[in-house]
């Protein structure tokens, strides 16, 4: 019999999503509107967070949440080159320039060492990613942010429902610990709405900002329009844009957000059984969850033995019908950032190249780890198979 093929990733999409969309669509209202604000409160009560604020997806909260800690053209953002590439983009659509520090080999995430070596006088803003949903460093990285006074924006795209040691207690990571945490709803995250994104802020004015800029500036919501029993004029005091979340899409996420502490739990559950099966795999080495730290698992990354050849452990693999993708991609070693004007390393005399010495972790981590399947539906006999077939692949030397 041909085994069943095994993705990375699938969306746990059912029929109470179905009926929720169906509600919206039928309801006549569509665009952004009291499903969307339904959702930003519910997703505020779920991280703790004061203000929630619902966009088209992850980059344009990236983007939004930039501009609003004061990042303009010419200044610079510390952030990992180690992450997909919207991280680097979001800084390049303010016409800011990414200055890349390495991560830490073993959590994936910025090593917090490298950020004073990179700060300049035109540092403006600290972007930290909680890297395939395992917290970062939170503590150091804001201690350092803190003592230069520079606001931490969190790429928190793949992190909901992680959680941080803060000053002894669990927080959820959302709550802000910097000036505002975001969000993807992307397929591939634990909640997906097709495509989205959130941002989280303590900041009453930061959070209005966003509200204005998401919906082209205009001086009043829809909502406010539609409802009042007098004609009103609408104004467009700055320059905006059209990153707003559909009512189609909140409804979604509001029946996500419910099935998310189960599908926590489950991926919890997964990741300490590919431990348990994978532990034994000569040279594997298995990623590392700090004791401050627990991951939602939005991923699981394991890095190859020293023997092995990535390209070939992966087609190895998938002639098994087991789908992997490898390690998370360097914005630095892609074409849109040939050009050696678009970024610079914590040493400003490195010269921009796909291979930079300054980085070697985060190239390393590329070309060594291999993302191993991980879905809400996966069954422990799923995870036996993608173990076995694991094995048997790094069995094959170079």
């Amino acid at each position: 019999m041909t085994k069943e093929f095994i993705p990375v990733a699938r969306p746990h999409l059912g029929q109470e999503e179905v009926s929720a969309a169906s509600r919206v669509i039928l309801s006549g209202w569509v665009t952004q509107g009291p499903e969307v604000a339904a959702f930003e409160q519910e997703f505020a009560s779920y991280v703790d967070a004061p203000h929630a604020c619902a966009v088209s997806s992850g980059t344009t909260a990236l983007h939004l949440a930039l501009l609003a800690v004061g990042v303009h053209p010419g200044d610079e953002v510390i952030t990992v080159s180690h992450s997909y590439i919207a991280t680097a983009n979001s800084i390049r659509y303010c016409g800011a320039l990414p200055v890349f520090v390495d991560i830490d080999p073993g959590t994936f995430n910025m090593d917090p060492r490298k950020i004073e070596a990179a700060i300049s006088e035109r540092t403006r803003a600290i972007l930290c990613v909680h890297q395939m949903g395992m917290p970062c460093d939170l503590k150091t990285i804001c201690k350092i942010a803190d003592k230069h006074k520079i606001p931490v924006v969190e790429d928190a795209a793949c992190a909901i429902g992680s959680e941080v040691l803060w000053h002894g207690q669990w927080e959820e990571i959302g709550k802000p610990h910097g000036a505002v945490a975001c969000f993807s709803f992307h397929p591939r995250k634990l909640l997906t709405t097709g495509d989205g994104g959130m941002l989280t802020t303590t900041n009453a004015e930061t959070d209005g900002k966003f509200r204005l800029w998401r919906q082209h500036s205009m001086s009043m919501p829809d909502t406010v329009r539609h409802s009042s029993p007098t004609v009103m004029f609408e104004s467009y005091p700055e320059l905006g844009f059209n990153y707003r979340l559909t009512d189609i899409q909140a409804a979604i996420g509001r029946e996500q957000l419910k099935r998310l502490p189960q599908a926590i739990s489950q991926r919890r559950q997964m990741a300490a059984r590919y431990g348990q099966l994978s532990a034994d795999i000569p040279g594997l080495i298995l990623p590392v969850e700090p004791e401050w730290a627990r991951s939602n698992w939005q991923s699981y990354c394991v890095r190859l033995p020293e023997h092995t050849d990535q390209r070939a452990v992966m087609q190895n693999m998938l002639d098994q019908g087991i789908a992997t993708r490898r390690g998370i991609m360097c914005a630095h070693r892609e074409p849109a950032y040939r050009d050696p004007t678009t970024w610079r390393c914590a040493q400003v005399e490195c010269e921009a190249a796909s291979r930079c010495p300054n980085l070697a972790e985060s190239e390393r981590a590329q070309n060594e780890g291999l993302i191993l399947p991980l879905f809400s539906q996966m069954t422990e006999g799923q995870q036996r198979q993608v173990a076995s077939a694991l094995r048997q692949a790094c069995s094959v030397r170079k």
